[in-house]
């Protein structure tokens, strides 16, 4: 019996090893989507010196290009992203890229010592050449999402010339402002539900986050649905990384040591220069799209931002029931959103 066992474990540990041998090397790709003219591409391409994973997916590539911006830092959504994007797909041409040192575009022998939003800008404006070039393009609609926000807005002052407008999808703005809105909606909702040992704790780390030295713990604005409310976004993450193709064991291995090398490196440029002192004004449209509930980039201070900032067109526009991820937690919505928005683009 004893040696029965010992071979069921030996046999047992031996599966788990050829499981997580052929996870690291399994090929990746995106389903093909039907259509003579359609698009689902996912490539390794050369931007600035380093290789960038870019997924590009659309029913037809002669429909208007949507570049969106990740945040994070280092928190890629080409795992899981299709689950919300299908209707988009049948309406725009859909870029996702990994940004320089995050998820497939970290590499393990490169030096990212040197890593700066400034050096993300420019990344994203030669993508941006790259997809206008090749589907022969003036110009493309920027997305941004959270941190990918504080790229897209420098991109689109940088330079206008190359998009029809600037959408900030969670925006970041006067960091100590947003992360002071945080905090009391966590102190109020700890509250709320009675958990004194939340409140101390939140209390404590006052003084540092008035000082921009941290921010409120992410785990407790979510815990108290400052994050997500109609999804379940670190869920959608595990799925992706076991279930979809776009990402084998290696690509979550990566995703995570671009985590490490990233986050704290430009949480804190973030955090000491303020999106708000760096671009005021956008020579494009402009539109700030926030969750009602969002307390990972304060609405408060969201709109603080969007009512100093200048540009030709400006709209702040509300989703009543989401928080950090309208796109996502209301996509019908915002898929109609985005579609009314790009046909008045078109007729301006």
């Amino acid at each position: 019996m004893k040696r029965r066992m010992i071979k069921i474990v030996k046999l047992i540990t031996i599966a788990i090893v050829l499981f997580i041998m052929v996870g690291l090397v399994f090929p990746t790709w995106t389903p093909r989507i039907n259509g003579n003219n359609s698009i689902s591409t996912l490539k390794q391409i050369q931007i600035n010196g380093t290789g960038h994973e870019v997924m590009i997916r659309g029913a037809d590539k002669r429909n208007p290009i949507v570049i969106f911006v990740h945040g994070g830092p280092g928190c890629s959504e080409i795992p899981y992203v299709r689950k919300y994007q299908k209707w988009l797909e049948n309406h725009f041409t859909i870029v996702h890229y990994d940004q320089r040192g995050s998820g497939k575009s970290y590499h393990f022998t490169e030096d990212y010592s040197n890593l700066s939003t400034d050096l993300l800008v420019d990344d994203l404006l030669a993508l941006t050449d790259y997809v206008r070039e090749k589907f022969d393009q003036e110009k493309v609609l920027l997305i941004g999402h959270s941190f990918g926000t504080y790229i897209g807005m420098q991109a689109a002052a940088k330079a206008p010339d190359k998009f029809a407008a600037y959408i900030g999808i969670g925006q970041v703005s006067d960091h100590v402002k947003s992360e002071l809105d945080s905090l009391e909606y966590s102190i109020d909702q700890a509250e709320l539900a009675g958990n004194l040992k939340d409140v101390k704790k939140l209390e404590q780390l006052r003084g540092s986050i008035e000082n921009g030295e941290m921010l409120t713990p992410r785990n407790l604005v979510r815990k108290y649905g400052g994050a997500a409310r109609l999804i379940n976004d670190n869920m959608d993450y595990y799925k992706g990384f076991l279930l979809n193709p776009e990402y084998n064991l290696l690509d979550v291995v990566r995703f995570l040591k671009g985590i490490s090398v990233s986050q704290n490196v430009l949480l804190a440029e973030e955090a000491h220069h303020n999106i708000t002192t760096i671009v005021d004004k956008i020579n494009i449209p402009c539109y700030f799209v926030m969750g009602k509930f969002d307390y990972m980039t304060s609405v408060h201070a969201a709109k603080e931002y969007y009512e100093a900032l200048e540009a030709p067109v400006k709209k702040f526009v509300l989703f009543e029931k989401s928080a950090h991820y309208p796109q996502f937690e209301e996509k019908e919505l915002f898929a109609e959103w985005l579609n009314t928005t790009w046909n008045q683009l078109s007729v301006q």
